[in-house]
């Protein structure tokens, strides 16, 4: 199970096609490779997928990019509700301890919704641009990119925010205590890091090492990255 973004709906692997649609919102009214309402997040409860997040209801080629602010929604794919609303880019859905933990990236808060009313609550600020959520005991492990410049990803109230803190976006992890909303501790990334998308825990493991390949002037040569 996947979230298909370009085609704004849940799909999963398909023997004979790129992949199978397993769930679409009720206001996309057709599959067109159209990123209409970036959709971007799935929240997994009890092993089913429930809970995903999309910038804006929108129905048209792109049309999500026009209604950045506050067009944001979480939507329940069991019953094809609108548990929230008015959310600024949201991203990460994720259900844990009984409720619903979301980044409301574009305004820089991470919360969660009450789903009694589907009003977004906000734990904390972080100073930058958010994706990548996950949890180990009472903490939150929180992925931060450093903004862009003349794109999608500026003129956002989270610029705003920032420049009434006197900072600015980092790229980084941020671990912020569930409960009190400190932030405990923190990891930047400077250099050609300038953006994270997803963040994982790898349990009972220390010392990981990723292996990839870059493009050298002598062909493709491995490299090594570890923590």
């Amino acid at each position: 199970m996947h979230v298909n973004t370009l085609y704004s709906c849940l799909a999963t692997l398909s023997e004979k096609h790129s992949f199978k649609v397993f769930w679409k919102p009720s206001f996309i009214s057709a599959l067109t490779p159209e990123d209409r309402c970036h959709l971007n997040g799935l929240a997994v409860v009890k092993g089913k997928a429930r809970y995903v997040t999309c910038v804006n209801r929108s129905d048209a080629v792109a049309g999500w990019r026009q209604r950045r602010s506050k067009g944001g929604c979480l939507i329940d794919i069991s019953s094809d509700e609108i548990i929230s609303e008015n959310l600024s880019m949201p991203h990460s859905p994720r259900w844990y301890n009984d409720k619903l933990w979301l980044l409301n990236s574009a305004a820089g808060d991470f919360g969660y919704v009450d789903m009694k009313n589907g009003i977004f609550e906000p734990v904390t600020f972080c100073p930058g641009y958010m994706r990548g959520l996950a949890f180990h005991k009472n903490y939150a492990i929180i992925g931060l990119s450093k903004q862009r410049s003349r794109t999608v990803l500026s003129d956002l109230e989270l610029d705003k925010r920032l420049e009434e803190k006197n900072t600015d976006s980092r790229c980084g992890l941020f671990i912020v205590d569930i409960h009190t909303g400190n932030v405990l501790h923190w990891l930047e990334f400077e250099g050609l890091i300038s953006e994270l998308y997803d963040v994982q825990i790898l349990k009972n493991t220390s010392c990981p090492t990723l292996f990839t390949f870059f493009l050298s002037l002598d062909g493709i040569a491995p490299f090594r990255f570890g923590l």
